[in-house]
């Protein structure tokens, strides 16, 4: 899975707005150059989860923008459906709808069981675990495997330096 620059922008001004003390706005051009984010994009971000009734904002010199929902009830899962649309279709098609013949059919399987671990850690975590710093167990177990620390290279780097 490849994770979008939005997401990955939205979801940490998610956090930042989680661990604002209540009833403090946070201007967008503060939250980008803590996280070094380009402040137009942020801007379009925090946009987009204004009209998803995850954020509001306020104009003028108190205004800024705060969380419109309790952190605990956001998922890490519900800004990524926000921010860049379901976590696993296939050609722009659910998984299990998608219909690939012969030999290849057990791909709708296969997509589909992808899904459901993406939302086995997605739907886990919440704004407010992040802002805590700290993550579900069941989740922060999967970060006690080495190889969960460790990327993998893709097959045709693999097979060049095997050649070497």
């Amino acid at each position: 899975m490849k994770v979008s620059a939005s997401l990955d922008y939205a979801l940490r001004a998610m956090v930042e707005l989680a661990a604002a003390p209540a009833g403090q706005p946070l201007k967008a051009d503060e939250m980008a150059a803590r996280q070094g984010i380009p402040s137009r994009f942020l801007a379009q971000l925090l946009a987009e989860l204004r009209r998803a009734n995850l954020v509001s904002s306020g104009r003028g010199y108190a205004g800024g923008y705060w969380l419109a929902v309790e952190p605990a009830t956001v998922t890490v899962a519900d800004i990524a459906r926000v921010i860049d649309g379901p976590l696993a279709d296939v050609h722009g098609t659910s998984p299990e709808l998608f219909g690939p013949p012969g030999v290849a059919a057990p791909t709708r399987e296969l997509w589909i069981a992808v899904r459901a671990a993406l939302r086995s850690v997605m739907e886990l975590v919440t704004i407010a675990d992040l802002a805590a710093g700290k993550l579900p167990d069941a989740v922060a177990t999967l970060l006690d495997d080495p190889d969960a620390w460790t990327r993998r290279p893709d097959p045709a780097e693999r097979s060049a330096s095997d050649r070497r």
